[in-house]
């Protein structure tokens, strides 16, 4: 008995589209099919990760991404609106990460200094797994900021960005952009090391850790009391500030 195909017609709005070739991007495409197949995993055959989705509409009608889909089906596919509340109108997450925080995987190190150099929750060490860092995104409610869509597409991760870039200015003006979170920058306020809120310290706290030369100059300090490191305002400051001035103007 010859198993009769169906068929259904889909789009993807905005930056969905870079996941895909271009004779279907910005525009309705058909899509057959013969399996019994959900949301979800028709959306990642195509190549783009679930974690790049927010609002599913089938024939007018928000679903979640276990809807096994049907013959005749009209789909349209919306990305993440991490700054506006939709829950009223999408089913596939509990509501959008408000607070920012991010775990970057092993090959984004220059990405991680950066954001934590805008003042931004990053979580980074060279080290870690996949299963590591979804295991972290999970329990701390993390985006993950990754350029492997493999671990995107597992099926627990929630909260997750492929980053289109493998340059890490670009990268950094991706997600600023892509979180809107030119609003919320505050340079020098994190460790640069272990992203831990800096404080401010007397000098006749930390005065052992101190080159005589800075002793003698220098009276406001930034402390770190994860990784008992000090900040002041000497050259590697300006060239701080320069590099953030930079990457400020391509944001």
């Amino acid at each position: 008995m010859k198993i009769k195909a169906k068929k259904i017609s889909i789009r993807f709005y905005e930056e969905l589209n870079d996941f895909l070739p271009k004779q279907k991007r910005k525009k309705r495409f058909e899509h057959t099919f013969i399996d019994r197949t959900s949301v979800k995993d028709l959306i990642e055959s195509l190549g783009i990760p679930h974690t790049e989705v927010d609002l599913i509409l089938v024939n007018g009608k928000s679903v979640k991404f276990n809807y096994l889909i049907g013959d005749g089906d009209d789909i349209s596919v919306f990305p993440v609106f991490e700054s506006f509340d939709i829950s009223d109108v999408q089913h596939l997450r509990a509501k959008p990460l408000r607070n920012p925080k991010f775990i970057c995987d092993v090959h984004l190190g220059k990405l991680a200094k950066n954001l934590r150099m805008l003042g931004f929750d990053v979580y980074y060490k060279n080290n870690l797994s996949d299963e590591e860092i979804v295991k972290i995104s999970l329990a701390e409610r993390r985006s993950i900021l990754t350029r492997d869509l493999g671990i995107l597409k597992r099926s627990e991760v929630t909260h997750g960005y492929f980053l289109r870039s493998d340059n890490p200015e670009n990268q950094i003006s991706e997600v600023i952009k892509r979180f809107h979170l030119s609003s919320h920058i505050k340079p020098f306020s994190l460790c640069l090391e272990c992203g831990n809120k800096l404080k401010r310290i007397t000098k006749e706290k930390i005065i052992d850790q101190l080159p005589e030369k800075v002793k003698k100059r220098k009276n406001k300090f930034l402390y770190c009391s994860q990784c008992n490191k000090v900040y002041w305002a000497g050259i590697h400051y300006k060239s701080m500030t320069k590099h953030i001035n930079e990457l400020v103007k391509i944001i």
